[in-house]
């Protein structure tokens, strides 16, 4: 009688390499911003306070490590999409997420250049983050649809397309700041 091997289930990280793992995304983050995609690998171990080993076991090359930076940061907006749909009203909940998505835009500027030096380009990398948020973008905007706050012909896509148009507009250090104002002129004109 012939047996099956049994099905190996993936582990969950042990709590202090998960641990390290967020204090390698964070500390690379603020080195790919400062240095580029070219960034020391031996800095990023040293300033995470770990071994180059450690910082290879996580992430064997440096594409990995730049993919990883920066699906995290596209997951962190998708958290934020939970935390505000579950603690504030929709439309508030839609303005909050909307400010933290310009955050991740100043994060993908920093971080682009790097991501667009990596082996075979980017697009592996967009294609699986942008699902992430299409669908915390719309699942926002439906609320607020569904609670009247906002128009239902609203597309949700479109206002972070402006968004990312005023980032993209002026290359100025107080874009951020247009940017939050604009989020409110968004929300404004997007009410029935």
């Amino acid at each position: 009688m012939k047996t099956s091997a049994p099905k190996k289930t993936a582990r969950k990280p042990r709590a202090d390499a998960q641990r390290n793992r967020e204090r390698i995304l964070e500390v690379s983050k603020q080195v790919f911003t400062r240095r580029g995609a070219e960034a020391s690998m031996d800095e990023i171990a040293k300033r995470s306070k770990i071994g180059p080993g450690t910082l290879y076991r996580h992430f064997p090359t440096r594409d990995d490590l730049l993919a990883a930076v920066y699906i995290s940061e596209v997951e962190k907006l998708a958290e934020a999409q939970k935390k505000f749909s579950a603690e504030l009203p929709p439309a508030e909940a839609l303005r909050a997420w909307m400010l933290v998505f310009i955050d991740y835009i100043a994060a993908k500027k920093i971080i682009a250049p790097a991501l667009n030096a990596m082996a075979g380009g980017p697009s592996r990398v967009f294609q699986q983050t942008n699902r992430l948020m299409e669908e915390a973008a719309n699942a926002l905007a439906s609320r607020a649809v569904a609670s009247r706050d906002l128009r239902p012909d609203v597309d949700p896509m479109d206002m972070l397309r402006a968004i990312y148009g005023v980032s993209s507009a002026g290359s100025t250090e107080d874009w951020p700041e247009k940017a939050r104002r604009f989020v409110d002129i968004l929300i404004q004109g997007s009410r029935p």
